[in-house]
């Protein structure tokens, strides 16, 4: 994968779900070893006493063991085991949220590019008829038919084009530039749109429909409402401070001594096995303030939860109203392309019978290709609508980008 956003979403998905087995190692066994080795110098004096040798002595000892700990009842860690699984929930759905961000931001900037390159089309356009209508006030000035104030005003038109034309080309790197950020490398030439197409209007055809699907299923929506009940099982825990603990225990250990200060060695195995008990009286007033802390965060997630929602809500309707706008304008425009092309026909044959200039032709071209240019900024404004619409009901997937992309087509293919 080369966009960084989504290796990113990846990584932090595989680490959500050691959770997991984060939670699970609190109800497993517990097994340690441990092992020492010491020196002793000491001095022993046994005044009156005949049983002990007295005086300086130098003696090493050793000492090795095991113990294991298997949990009989400490709920904290139960609460912590669930709340495992819980995170790593929120780390898959977190991973299906990133991939459907990559789907939009990679239409978004693909349709940028497009679209720099259809401006870049209109003011080229836009160039041609200037440079026409420059070349016809010079001739008009040299045969005395024109000021030279016309000729001084159609090159500064002509030098405005040149100008754009230059932003139109910067515009257009830089557009493929951001979409080269996210596929890892330069796009180079890209499928445009294909005529004539059809956009399917929202189904359901009902604005509130869509909201409710967004607050049932909308991908922000369910990792705030999962994180809820994390935060709901973390005030069980903390109360769950004030409650007994209950293992069960066996070790074993060898202990040896090369000497004592009394003068003799030893070796001392022991194995022992057993239940221990703890239960916890006061902690300085930690468990109390740990379970305010609990109810404040669980409080914070609430909230959270509910500016979700409103967001989930608020994205559905700008993004049904924009597909619904958006295939109005689009019919609109279309008809304004057609009527374009046709007034285009006209002024052609208007000047090849004399009452028609170039310059009439050129402009005519320059009208067409704003209308072309106008009429593929709100499709792909329309297209990235439909996209981010079930993107805000969660429910964006890799056929709904194919759809789209069955939509575009290279020139001259």
């Amino acid at each position: 994968m080369s966009d960084p956003q989504y290796a990113a979403a990846r990584a932090s998905f595989l680490a959500g779900q050691e959770k997991i087995a984060q939670g699970r190692a609190g109800l497993l066994p517990q097994l340690s070893a441990n092992a020492n080795l010491n020196y002793t110098n000491s001095d022993a004096q046994f005044p009156g006493s005949p049983l002990f040798r007295e005086g300086q002595r130098d003696f090493g000892g050793r000492t090795y063991g095991v113990q294991l700990t298997q949990p009989l009842y400490r709920p904290q860690n139960r609460e912590t085991y669930e709340q495992g699984k819980l995170q790593a929930l929120v780390s898959e759905i977190q991973l299906t949220a990133a991939g459907q961000d990559l789907m939009v931001r990679v239409s978004q900037a693909y349709f940028d590019v497009l679209l720099a390159q259809a401006n870049l089309d209109f003011i080229r356009a836009q160039k041609s008829a200037i440079s026409e209508q420059l070349a016809q006030a010079k001739r008009n000035f040299v045969v005395g038919t024109a000021t030279i104030t016309d000729t001084n005003d159609a090159q500064a038109r002509f030098d405005l084009a040149n100008a754009q034309e230059v932003a139109s080309l910067n515009d257009l790197e830089v557009k493929n530039r951001a979409l080269s950020a996210i596929i890892g490398k330069y796009p180079g030439a890209i499928a445009g749109i294909t005529w004539p197409l059809t956009l399917t209007p929202p189904d359901p055809a009902d604005i509130n429909a869509w909201v409710e699907q967004a607050l049932g299923s909308s991908l922000q929506v369910e990792i705030q409402k999962t994180a809820l009940e994390i935060a709901s099982r973390e005030i069980q825990k903390a109360r769950m401070g004030h409650h007994p603990t209950l293992d069960a225990v066996a070790s074993y250990s060898d202990a040896k001594l090369n000497s004592s200060p009394q003068g003799f060695g030893s070796e001392i195995r022991q194995g022992q096995i057993g239940i221990q008990f703890n239960m916890p009286l006061y902690s300085g007033g930690i468990v109390d303030s740990r379970v305010r802390e609990a109810y404040a965060n669980k409080t914070k997630t609430e909230q959270d939860l509910e500016n979700s929602k409103r967001q989930a809500t608020l994205a559905t309707q700008q993004s049904y109203l924009g597909v619904t706008s958006g295939l109005a304008q689009v019919r609109a425009l279309e008809q304004a392309l057609r009527s374009s092309e046709v007034s285009l026909e006209s002024t052609k044959l208007g000047r090849d019978v004399g009452v028609r200039t170039q310059v009439d032709v050129l402009n005519s071209q320059q009208q067409v290709a704003n209308a072309r240019k106008d009429l593929a900024n709100a499709l792909y404004t329309t297209i990235l609508a439909q996209l981010k619409l079930k993107q805000a009901v969660g429910r964006l997937t890799v056929e709904d980008l194919g759809a789209v992309n069955r939509l575009l087509k290279v020139e001259g293919r």
